[in-house]
């Protein structure tokens, strides 16, 4: 079956090989790129900023000192969307006082770089607004990075509110054998030598019942019972593969790291019409160990989603 439409551009997650395990998959970013606009845009923005407005606790997060590295975020950004995307975006700069429009949602804004006094919001909540991807700005000092601000919307099982403040090694202290493995270590090793103008990416998977976005901790008596709802007969449909095209950019000035998080959702049906990605997934499910499906909350229902997928292999 040939590639094309949703599926030539949807972020396939998986490399060679048919089983799947925790590791550093990282790689240099080129196109040093930390954004990336969709079909989807003005539906997830108008989202992002609904739930900003109602739940602005668990949403955004951050703490003063971090206010010279969030205006780096927003120069860093506002600069890429209007050489990126410059139909969409323009951003016009005399000395300290920075106009940017954004033609897909309508809005002028006008402000003086580095004055909050001029800004109704922080410099990384405004931005944020302005793009499909999660922000998150870890700071480094003593030998560690720290979840010290970020905009956080569409999380898949976890909480900004909770992890605010965490070192790098108490964020993923829940990942199995990230520790024991010296995994995280390994990985915190890595982040703190990435430099500036040197970006690296990654992608990171995990298997959906529903197609919400919003899939944080707060609400998970919301979207969780979902899990329960999933059989052979309706896989290809509530199954959703969900991934995230994380990017990681050192901020010159700050020392700070940005990660840029663009989560994309693609139901089952409609990724296993191309069957080497039907044959492979299907292997790594079912080779999956119960640890990291547990983890990934899949174990509910992998056994309706294998049957779904081997009856598909069945018609190929």
């Amino acid at each position: 079956m040939t590639i094309n439409g949703d599926l030539l551009a949807f972020p396939y997650p998986f490399a060679d090989g048919d089983a799947y395990r925790y590791s550093n998959n990282a790689i240099p970013l080129n196109p040093p790129i930390a954004i990336e606009l969709t079909e989807s845009y003005l539906e997830e923005i108008n989202l992002r900023r609904e739930l900003l407005t109602n739940h602005p606790e668990r949403c955004y997060h951050s703490m003063p000192h971090t206010m010279d590295a969030q205006w780096e975020v927003l120069d860093l950004i506002l600069h890429q969307l209007a050489s990126s995307y410059p139909e969409n975006y323009q951003l016009v700069i005399n000395d300290n006082h920075w106009i940017f429009t954004n033609h897909l949602t309508g809005e002028n804004h006008s402000f003086d770089f580095g004055d909050q006094a001029t800004m109704d919001i922080e410099p990384l909540d405004f931005v944020g607004r302005h793009v499909q991807e999660d922000l998150i700005l870890m700071m480094q000092r003593d030998g560690d990075l720290f979840l010290d601000a970020g905009q956080l919307c569409f999380p898949a099982n976890w909480s900004l509110y909770f992890d605010a403040g965490m070192s790098f090694k108490e964020i993923h202290t829940p990942i199995p054998g990230f520790k024991s493995e010296s995994l995280d270590e390994r990985i915190l090793q890595f982040l703190m030598r990435i430099e500036a103008g040197s970006p690296w990416w990654r992608k990171n998977w995990s298997l959906m019942a529903g197609e919400r976005l919003d899939t944080s901790l707060e609400t998970f008596a919301e979207w969780g019972q979902a899990r329960k709802k999933v059989t052979k007969a309706n896989a290809g449909e509530l199954a959703n593969l969900r991934v995230e095209v994380q990017k990681l950019f050192r901020l010159p000035k700050s020392n700070g790291i940005l990660f840029t998080i663009h989560t994309h959702m693609l139901p089952l049906g409609t990724f296993i019409q191309h069957t080497p990605w039907l044959k492979q997934f299907s292997a790594i499910l079912k080779e999956l160990p119960e640890f990291i499906a547990e983890y990934k909350g899949i174990s509910l229902y992998r056994h309706a989603v294998l049957e779904y997928l081997e009856e598909e292999l069945k018609k190929r």
